[in-house]
């Protein structure tokens, strides 16, 4: 399996633990931007808090429990945000996908072009036959990148996520290999 993919714009790789420093200092610039979607982000985030993050990717991986991508410039590998493939049912071959951006990098179609990317990594690598994007009512910008990578917005769920205090509704959108270009594989027994 490689261990990067690239659009010649952007790239992702799984993290590394010297990228404890660029995530840290992203999420900072982010926190009033992102904490309103991603409970994890907050306005007491630490560096230690990045550090276990990637100690924890670094696991999951290891256990295919998740895929966690950092996003980086494909030219200058300067850190873009983050993504990733994660809530994976092997039994019914799908999984989550997410991402972020960071607040001085967003706009650009950076996570539209990273989510992409591991759209296609979790269908070509991993076997999947679906993967759900799964954004609140409120967030239009996340569902603008469902919608840009050709995800199908297949309708609301009620009372989907919850963000610290706050409860919210979301739209559910998938994408399937076909959505990607992607043939169709027969199930692995």
């Amino acid at each position: 399996m490689q261990k990067h993919w690239s659009d010649g714009r952007v790239l992702i790789r799984p993290y590394r633990r010297s990228d404890v420093d660029a995530l840290y200092e992203a999420v900072r610039e982010s926190v009033d931007e992102v904490k309103q979607w991603l409970s994890w982000c907050h306005s007491g985030y630490s560096r230690d808090e990045s550090e276990a993050w990637v100690a924890a990717c670094s696991q999951a991986w290891a256990n295919g429990e998740s895929y966690d991508f950092g996003i980086f410039d494909a030219r200058s590998t300067a850190y873009l945000g983050g993504c990733g493939l994660n809530h994976l049912n092997h039994l019914h071959q799908l999984a989550n996908l997410g991402y972020w951006v960071r607040t001085s990098c967003a706009g650009r179609g950076i996570a539209s072009a990273a989510a992409q990317l591991v759209a296609h990594f979790g269908f070509e690598e991993l076997g999947l036959t679906r993967i759900e994007i799964v954004a609140s009512v409120e967030n239009a910008p996340s569902q603008r990148v469902a919608e840009k990578v050709g995800a199908t917005r297949e309708g609301i769920q009620r009372n989907r996520l919850v963000n610290g205090e706050r409860i919210d509704d979301a739209v559910m959108y998938s994408l399937i290999p076909a959505d990607l270009g992607i043939a169709k594989r027969k199930r692995k027994t």
